[in-house]
């Protein structure tokens, strides 16, 4: 008898831009998953908990220590079910969720499609370590802000002609500013030399601040920026002046399809995306760090183009029986989430999921019954859940989990 619901212990990687010690709660998830060695150190950042089978920082079966991607290769049709394994191919894990605790700006990025991921694997296996696409949710635990998607066009045209900003238009006015236009906008500011850069943003600050309209908060987070990174920083321009700025509660989500230019600023989060871990990094990062401007400009895509284009609503969960969970569907076959919030006292029954899942619980305690067996929940408990499988939950106190699914 396969066992289809398996308790894992997952890992926390580094970055500069992660929450120091134990203000990261990706950190102090990971160091509540029994069975674990993590310990924190208060002098490291601490960016993401990775959950699933992902080779770089995969997820081990907590009672045996086996990596997870051995058990579903030798119990796939169980596991992961026929349906999935036809779907994809392949008897990997098709999306990667993460917690995320973001002290300062991550890198300026997009994520390239299937076809130039593809591409670029082959041609760069050690920098793209997979062919495939990685359009991405992401789902606030905490207040978050990000740079995500492009501003409507007449906004940024309306920026542009603030007088520090008109070199970066073309020098050939065309009737109409279009995604073309943009294009050379963008490009134009990741060129731009660190003395242009740092003369801009001088030039921005010194301007009144109602010149901005309802882009306000640029001269408020130039200084920020600036401190995170360097004042020469081509980001800075970019995000501010071309990028939605968006202020997310816990509980809110945004998409972000692939190619879709983006940079998460502050806060935790839960981040899952279909399998791939490719990435162009173009601002907020070192310049040695950073990939060609030309393949990046000649990647993007313009959606979305609207802050509430980027945002994705949750929508009723038809498997949760009593409405207490609600489902995060972002427009792609890889996966989708569902959020689950009990409050001390309350139950929910999800019923069949014909495909495999990953739960991580981010706050509270309770009980997970299925096949047969009764399981703990706690902060930073994790499971992988087997096709096929009924789940009840029961809250002893508040508990909020996060399931990323597919089928």
């Amino acid at each position: 008898m396969v066992e289809k619901v398996l308790q894992l212990k997952c890992y926390c990687n580094e970055y500069p831009w992660g929450r120091q010690g134990s203000k990261s709660l990706s950190a102090r998830l990971c160091s509540k998953t029994p069975g674990t060695d993590f310990k924190i150190d208060e002098n490291s950042p601490y960016a993401e908990m990775w959950m699933g089978t992902y080779p770089e920082l995969p997820s081990y079966v907590l009672e045996t220590g086996e990596d997870l991607q051995d058990v579903l290769d030798k119990n796939s049709k169980e596991l992961i079910g026929d349906g999935v394994i036809r779907k994809f191919n392949h008897t990997k894990l098709p999306y990667l969720p993460k917690v995320l605790s973001i002290a300062k700006a991550l890198p300026l990025q997009l994520h390239p499609n299937k076809e130039l991921a593809a591409k670029l694997h082959s041609r760069d296996p050690d920098q793209f370590t997979d062919p495939n696409h990685k359009p991405e949710i992401a789902l606030a635990l905490s207040d978050f802000e990000a740079f995500c998607g492009f501003k409507p066009l007449a906004d940024i045209e309306r920026l542009l002609q603030l007088p520090p900003l008109k070199a970066f238009l073309p020098e050939v006015k065309k009737p109409d500013f279009d995604d073309q236009v943009l294009k050379h906008v963008v490009k134009s500011m990741l060129k731009a030399s660190e003395d242009a850069v740092k003369k801009t943003n001088d030039a921005l600050l010194s301007l009144p601040k109602d010149d901005f309209g309802k882009d306000s908060y640029i001269p408020d987070l130039i200084p920020r920026l600036s401190e995170q990174y360097d004042e020469t920083d081509n980001g800075t321009l970019v995000a501010l002046i071309t990028m939605n700025y968006l202020q997310l509660k816990p509980g809110q989500s945004i998409y972000i399809p692939a190619d879709g230019i983006h940079a998460y600023l502050s806060g935790d989060i839960i981040e899952c995306m279909a399998r791939s871990n490719n990435v162009l990094n173009t601002g907020f990062c070192p310049r040695a760090d950073r990939n060609s401007v030309d393949m990046f400009v000649s990647c993007l895509t313009f959606t979305p183009h609207d802050a509430n284009e980027a945002i994705l609503e949750p929508e009723k969960f038809k498997k949760s029986k009593n409405g207490k969970a609600q489902l995060f569907a972002p427009p792609l076959s890889e996966f989708s989430m569902w959020a689950l919030d009990l409050s001390h006292g309350e139950s929910e029954t999800i019923s069949v999921v014909a495909g495999p899942s990953v739960m991580v619980v981010t706050k509270g305690e309770g009980t997970l019954k299925a096949e047969g067996k009764e399981f703990k929940l706690s902060e930073g408990y994790i499971f992988f859940i087997g096709q096929g499988v009924e789940t009840e939950f029961s809250a002893t106190k508040g508990l909020q989990a996060y399931t990323a699914f597919v089928e």
